[in-house]
């Protein structure tokens, strides 16, 4: 849709090393929009680690019974990334748990037909196998398939088809209750408990928690449970982004962790200092209050940094980012078109792991909305050179 002149840069280096009211901006809007990523990483540190330490106490807990396995948490969404739109003290430290199905059991993830939500739902369905077989059969544990009913009753604890499943599928929200009952019961066994007060804020598909330190600084947590899509970065999840809520069996799939993946990757790749997150900041600031989305401006950014080069996100080249960012997002506006950056992007890093039928898929388009109504066209547009 937008093409982007990074040739610029080149050119006009030199004259901009050399002007001192370009350079003085420059450091005004890094004071201003300041985002401290070493907080940033140090504070998902302490994140990770308390979940990880509740996640090793509930497997020691659980180990016996037929509850799903809790993988490590992957850390996703703006603070993960590195930046946030939002003020230091409302930042969410988001982080997906995902699930894996217990001994007996198998995940089957199939398309839901029920609900009507705007981005692909998917059912996952509980299915009993057989453990009477394979290398090594656990001794200890009775078969579902081949042992009576009886037996089971009496030598076993139940299975996860009659704890956390509504009839044959996963239930989002009795897995966020067992979750927030385990959390609740568990606090004063983990270390942070000496250093942290902790209260679980009211969630039907997640977990969310507000950590208060001794010196009355807060961190708010939420746990989103998630299925991983075969081997790819794409998952299913548990919490759905926006209203309105979809049945407790269905569950949305996310690209959360193929965003955190991708930025991950950036970082390694990218110069010293480099800009992009600071772009993104400033750009999540100038916009508030527009009817122009976070995510639709993550997804320009993601796409500007596969079409201009990592070298020219140098933080000389802030404004001009700033202002490419500007730029794109105008022309998609006047397009009614900016495309989902995992569907058919023949630019996709070899490093993201993607379900083969998405390089094939027609790309979304986010402005979807737009096209359908040319009012809306007119006001977004209104409103963005009001920006």
């Amino acid at each position: 849709i937008c093409e982007v002149d990074s040739s610029r840069d080149s050119e006009s280096e030199e004259s901009e090393e050399e002007n001192p009211a370009e350079m003085n901006m420059i450091w005004i809007f890094s004071r201003r929009f300041q985002l401290s990523v070493p907080k940033l990483a140090s504070r998902r540190r302490v994140v990770q680690e308390l979940l990880s330490d509740l996640l090793q106490v509930c497997h020691s807990l659980f180990s016996d019974s037929f509850f799903p396995v809790l993988e490590p948490v992957i850390g996703v969404g703006s603070a993960c990334e590195g930046w946030s739109p939002h003020k230091e003290e409302d930042v969410i430290y988001c982080m997906f748990v995902p699930l894996k199905p217990p001994p007996g059991h198998a995940f089957h993830l199939e398309p839901d037909t029920v609900g009507e939500m705007p981005q692909t739902s998917m059912r996952i369905r509980v299915e009993q196998v057989c453990t009477c077989t394979g290398k090594q059969p656990d001794q200890n544990k009775l078969c579902f398939l081949h042992h009576s009913e009886e037996e089971l009753k009496r030598n076993q604890v139940t299975s996860l088809l009659h704890t956390l499943c509504t009839g044959p599928y996963l239930d989002g929200e009795k897995i966020a209750l067992w979750f927030q009952t385990f959390v609740i019961s568990a606090w004063s066994v983990v270390p942070q408990s000496h250093h942290y007060s902790m209260k679980v804020l009211p969630s039907c598909r997640s977990c969310k928690m507000k950590l208060v330190k001794d010196s009355g600084r807060s961190l708010f947590v939420e746990t989103v449970f998630s299925v991983q899509q075969g081997d790819s970065d794409i998952f299913l999840s548990s919490q759905p982004t926006e209203a309105p809520f979809p049945p407790s069996t269905t569950w949305l799939e996310s690209y959360a962790v193929a965003e955190a993946k991708f930025f991950r990757q950036v970082a390694r790749q990218a110069p010293p200092h480099s800009c992009h997150l600071k772009c993104l900041r400033l750009c999540a600031r100038l916009l508030e209050g527009s009817g122009i989305s976070v995510y639709a401006l993550k997804t320009t950014v993601m796409h500007l940094l596969t079409l201009i080069p990592l070298s020219e996100w140098q933080h000389k080249y802030f404004l001009m980012r700033v202002d490419d960012t500007m730029q794109y997002l105008r022309c998609c506006l006047e397009e009614k078109r900016l495309k989902h950056f995992f569907f058919g992007n023949e630019d996709m890093p070899e490093e993201i792991s993607l379900p083969p039928d998405f390089q094939e898929a027609q790309p979304l388009n986010l402005f979807q909305h737009l096209a359908q109504d040319p009012a809306a066209q007119t006001e977004a547009l209104k409103e963005f050179d009001e920006l």
